[in-house]
């Protein structure tokens, strides 16, 4: 299993910043939609917007600069769309 890293409460491969990534051999949709109180099923994955991170090593949206972001972090809404589409 590859490392991962959390950005605002999602979890991707750390080497790309996909939920699911071949390279890394890692799927994060289950871990991701228990969190936000979802049974898994096979969806699309989600995938954060450009981020970089601060001094201390968290990840950031690039757009406004906040690690909580909710505009830019709405997993739970992507989520959501996610299971609709699928």
């Amino acid at each position: 299993m590859s490392s991962t890293v959390d950005i605002n409460d999602a979890i991707f491969c750390s080497a790309h910043l996909k939920e699911v990534c071949g390279d890394c051999d890692y799927d994060g949709r289950e871990e991701n939609d228990g969190f936000y109180g979802f049974d898994h099923i096979d969806r699309n994955p989600i995938s954060p917007p450009a981020v970089t991170q601060d001094n201390d090593g968290v990840y950031q949206c690039k757009k406004h600069g906040a690690s909580t972001c909710n505009q830019c972090f709405g997993w739970k809404k992507q989520i959501a769309k996610a299971r609709a589409a699928a």
